[in-house]
């Protein structure tokens, strides 16, 4: 690449030219791996802060490489400067970590004037992006969810509750048993608003599952069949991003 043009530079004294080069590739680098992860990501959730976080991290790290050159002073110096720079970003996203430093290993490369490694490491990390974009790997048709029966403590109905998540789940986790309480009861108004009841829950138990619905199944014919248990009590399933505790 440029390597022909910087082979007599001093690297404990880069010139002008040496520093443009550098910082301009390292963000046309960057700026790849920008379009790819904005191309290859499924989710809605894409921050502006971190896209540009991408872009420019690699130019950030290509200047501090080249600040430290070849002097290992220099390299103390600055592992001691940017120790007291406190990081609380979060990634909790691998595949965001992973983006962020493919930008970073851009930025040292090119800072260290490795440009055909910069080069060709970014081009294949691009493409493996994309293949696996489209590959089964990438597949979020399955929905992932967190829910909340009432069941009553005697009888069949959990059995009969637990073949419907076999029909219904790829895979489910129960994560907490509840007894309810036996002074608790639940107020039971009319259409106009008035108490006519009050319901004791004292013979019900509420079961919280993890689960993960097939493919071929639906959230309506999943709350459906749930719904032809006669004796369950109140239901709560909820879908998100994550599955999560309740």
């Amino acid at each position: 690449m440029f390597e022909f043009l910087l082979t007599h530079n001093n690297t404990d004294n880069p010139t002008a030219l040496s520093i443009l080069i550098t910082v301009l590739f390292s963000f046309c680098l960057s700026s790849l791996l920008v379009i790819t992860y904005d191309f290859t990501t499924k989710s809605i959730h894409r921050p502006a802060h971190f896209m540009q976080a991408l872009a420019l991290v690699s130019m950030v790290a290509a200047t501090v490489m080249q600040a430290i050159g070849d002097s290992l002073a220099r390299g103390l110096g600055m592992l001691g400067a940017l120790s007291i720079i406190r990081f609380r970003t979060v990634l909790d996203d691998p595949r965001n970590m992973t983006f962020m430093f493919a930008s970073l290993a851009v930025g040292i490369a090119t800072g260290v004037y490795g440009f055909t490694i910069a080069f060709i490491g970014t081009v294949f990390f691009c493409l493996g992006a994309i293949i696996l974009r489209f590959s089964p790997l990438s597949n979020t048709k399955e929905l992932i969810g967190a829910l909340k029966i009432e069941l009553p403590k005697e009888g069949d109905e959990e059995r009969e509750f637990n073949k419907i998540l076999d029909r219904h789940c790829h895979h489910y986790e129960l994560e907490q048993i509840r007894f309810m309480n036996t002074k608790k009861k639940d107020p039971v108004f009319d259409p106009a608003g008035n108490l006519i009841e009050e319901e004791s829950k004292e013979h019900l138990k509420e079961l919280s599952y993890l689960i993960r619905l097939k493919r071929n199944k639906t959230i309506d014919d999943f709350v459906k069949e749930i719904n032809t248990l006669e004796t369950i009590g109140d239901i709560r399933l909820r879908f998100e991003k994550k599955a999560m505790k309740l």
